[in-house]
Parts: C-alpha cells; structure tokens; sequence
C-alpha cells in the first residue's frame, strides 16, 4: 500500500502543474509562430489529439533515453546496454556501436533461465535442427508439433489442472481468452490494479465490468452482492455468467494476491475465478507452482489459470490451464488458437526444459537451489531497501519491488544516474501507473549473486540520497556484515 508523503504530494502536484503550464505556454507561441502556415489535412483528421500527445511531446519525449534501452546481450544478471544520444534534446535518439556492462535490475529473468543453461540451450538447439525457427502455421494447420503437445500436458500437470493450451503471446493470452470465455449478459468483476491485457480483454468482451479496490475481498463482496442484487442494466435480469479475475502478483505493486479470500468470496457467490500468474507462475511456491501452492489453496478452486512463459521461463508465450470441457471450447472458438501462428518449436522446447529443471526431472537439484535463490534474493534486497529509508511496495517472496520515486524529475535523474554507476534500472510513470505515483521497478533474479545484489545496493542507496527518495528514517544496512564476510 501506497504511504504518500503530504509534502512529497504537494511538491508532486506542483511539479506536473508547472510543466504542464509551460507546455501549454510553448504550445501557445508555436501556434502564433506557424499560424501562417497550411494545416490543411485534405479532409483527414489528425491521428494524434489531446492531453495524451501533449504528454507524450512535453513531458515523455524529454526523458525517452530512460525508456527502451536496446540491449546486446541475453538478459542474464549482466548485460550490455548499448549506448545512445541525441541532438535535439531527445526527440530522436542515435545508437552508438559502444556498449556498457551493466547490473540488471529490470529483466523478468526471475530463475535465470533466459541465457545460456547446460540443460535448456542443448535441446533448444536440436529443437531448431528438427523443427525449424517457426511453424508458419496456425495450431488448427499445420502449427501443432509434438513439442506443442508436450507442452499443454507438461503445464497441466506443473499446476495441477486437467488441461491447458498454448498461445505464443502472453499479453494475448488475456485479451483474446476473455472474449471468448464472456461476452454481452455476463459480469466482469476485476481488480482496480489489474494487468491491461486484463482491461482490454475485458472491455473487448462485451460485458459488463465493474471494478473492486485492490486486493480487498471485503469491496469484491459488496461490489458482488451489489451487482447480484441489480442485474443487467437496464433489464435487471440475473447475469449469464459472472467471473472475477485477479493476478497472482501484480507487476506494479509487488504484492501477492489474497487468493484465499477472494476464492472464499466467489464460491459463497457462485462466481467463476480468473487467476492471472504472469509473475507468480515458476517464481513463488516450494515447487514453484505459484501462488496456489505459496497460500495453501487448492488449483481445483481455480477456474481459469493463466500464466506466461517470458517470465521464470526465459521464453515466449502464454497458457491457460482449467478443465478438459473450457480448454476444448477455447479451442473450437478462441481466434487467438484458430488465426494466430503457434508458438515457436524452440521456444516451446525452452519452456520444457525450464519446467523438467523446475520438477527435478533433468536428474539434477539445480531447480530447487534455483527457486530458493530467488526467495533468498528477493527477501535480501527487499528488507535492506527498507532499511535504506525507500517505500517499497510489495511483499515477502515476491521477486517484484517497485521503489516510489512520485516526482517527475526525480525519473530521469534516478534512471540515468543509477546507468552511470552500471546499474540498470526500469523507471514507471504515467501512463503504466497514476499520474502521481511514478516508481522504479526492481526485479530480482536467482541468477543474481550476493555480490551482485551487494553492487546493486550500493549504488541505490547513494543515488537514493543524491535524488531525495529516502522517504523514510534509515537504519544500519545488514549488507556491509555481509561484504567484510565475503572479503
């Protein structure tokens, strides 16, 4: 939960205001200066119109070199950023042939699996031999591979459902299931912090949606038992169907989801549960199962199990896993299965050697030490964050940890001088988050080492007090017992 500061507010809101007015003020003597010139658009319209592209133009484009770094090297714990500039202070920006190594704060490489690995890289590899870099197909042609095969019953029974099926997109995985699962009559009851591919596959569906404050099962009741009570708008007939989703851990915040609860809620409702494991999937869990297995619930309470593979897995693509009758229908009606092209073999094959690594069946124990790393990691830098003086959003065992920066020009100046001293850092502002609530994301790798997160602390903790975002009394940071250890 989110402890603004009231003078960090105010400083915020007087921070937007003023650069919002000086934007308009230029925008004015632009006008006066080019009012001679034609505007005349033949009849279009103009593609780009209000406050979005006035942000875009005289707030986003000043600090984009924060944004969208091309990288030269796999997402490992480092990794080469390449180095860029501009002459016209940041509308475009030049790609140099330099690079600099970098600590790597930002990827969603959550086991380690996205570089090179001694089980995974080998069959990965034969996989491109045998199959070929893609199936130019769709899964209904000529797209299903026995990897492909392999894969839905390997993820099956990873989370304990009956079935599953592949998509070879994870941001479509929800935009394009949540049409097909409900559509015009039905309800849709999602968290206020929920995903966008969440919000667009809703909005898509034709349904009706309501939202419910975030991670509160308490308002999900009351929004529940309002929306039972009235029906459908305008007729006030009871509702075809009703399904509330959440996310396992939800990518701005860092914090789990209070599963247990909710589920509680939706069956004394009878409504069906949509559970989102984008980050939570292969990252959280003894076993890595996920939130499931990390809050004791049971995956049969579970309607609809979404998750992604770009996460834990170090590949691409997404699943749903639920029973054997949803995961046919989706197949006869979802356009994401019938007109997509189907995952690539290779990727497919990563994600099958991740998962084997995961439940031990390589022959090794490296999955296991892989997901008590990233618990051990997490929960390290977490805690020596907040003994820093940072607000870090979030809860223990989750990889994710956003730190609250809320000032604009504290963004650019935390990005930039974090790159400086070679860490690199993901920085998130509107509109990915409110206008006032622009944080930097960290994500915890099992790739990282002690030294690495030791590094990446360092570095924080003194831009932190350059930049002003220690929020919060220090206290003796446990790291500095922990270097004179390993020296």
């Amino acid at each position: 939960m989110v402890r603004l500061p009231y003078l960090t507010a105010l400083t915020t809101l007087f921070s937007y205001g003023l650069l919002f007015a000086f934007g308009q003020l230029r925008d004015f003597f632009r006008k006066l200066i080019d009012w001679t010139k034609s505007k005349d658009l033949k009849g279009y319209a103009p593609i780009c119109l209000g406050l979005e592209d006035f942000y875009t133009r005289r707030l986003y484009l000043r600090i984009q070199d924060c944004f969208g770094r091309p990288i030269a090297s796999a997402p490992d714990a480092w990794f080469d950023v390449v180095e860029r500039y501009s002459n016209d202070n940041n509308k475009t920006l030049h790609r140099t042939s330099n690079t600099t190594k970098c600590l790597n704060l930002g990827s969603y490489n959550y086991l380690g699996f996205a570089a090179a690995d001694e089980y995974c890289t080998p069959h990965v590899i034969e996989s491109l031999r045998k199959y070929s870099p893609g199936t130019c197909s769709v899964r209904v042609d000529g797209g299903t591979t026995k990897l492909h095969t392999e894969l839905e019953e390997l993820v099956a029974r990873f989370v304990g459902k009956p079935a599953a099926i592949l998509f070879g997109m994870g941001y479509v995985t929800n935009s394009a299931i949540i049409p097909a699962l409900i559509g015009k009559g039905g309800l849709i009851i999602s968290d206020s912090l929920n995903h966008n591919s969440i919000v667009n596959g809703a909005r898509g569906s034709g349904a009706t949606v309501r939202v419910f404050q975030h991670n509160n099962p308490s308002h999900l009741e009351e929004v529940l038992r309002e929306q039972i009570a009235e029906g459908q708008p305008r007729t006030h007939r009871p509702w075809k169907k009703i399904i509330v989703i959440v996310e396992g851990i939800y990518s701005m915040e860092g914090e789990l989801c209070k599963l247990p609860e909710i589920i509680a809620v939706c069956k004394k409702y009878k409504a069906y549960t949509y559970l989102d494991e984008a980050h939570s999937i292969g990252a959280v869990g003894k076993s890595g199962r996920g939130v499931c297995e990390l809050l004791g619930v049971d995956p049969a309470d579970v309607d609809i199990m979404m998750g992604t593979f770009t996460k834990s897995f170090g590949s691409c693509g997404g699943y749903i896993a639920a029973s054997k009758e949803i995961i046919q229908y989706l197949k006869y009606t979802c356009p994401a299965h019938l007109y997509a092209t189907s995952m690539s073999p290779p990727a497919v094959q990563q994600v099958i050697s991740a998962i084997k690594i995961i439940l031990g069946e390589d022959g090794s124990n490296r999955g296991a030490q892989k997901l008590a790393r990233i618990r051990e990691n997490s929960n390290f830098f977490r805690s020596e964050l907040q003994k820093m003086g940072f607000e870090v959003l979030g809860d223990n065992d989750s990889p994710v940890m956003p730190i609250m920066l809320y000032n604009p020009a504290k963004i650019p100046a935390f990005s930039r001088e974090c790159l400086r001293q070679n860490v690199a850092v993901v920085t998130v502002a509107f509109p990915a988050t409110p206008l006032l609530l622009a944080r930097a994301r960290i994500c915890i790798s099992a790739s990282h080492s002690r030294e690495d997160l030791i590094k990446g602390l360092e570095v924080i903790s003194k831009v932190g007090d350059l930049v002003g975002i220690k929020y919060f009394p220090a206290e003796p940071p446990k790291y500095e017992q922990d270097r004179k250890k390993l020296e």
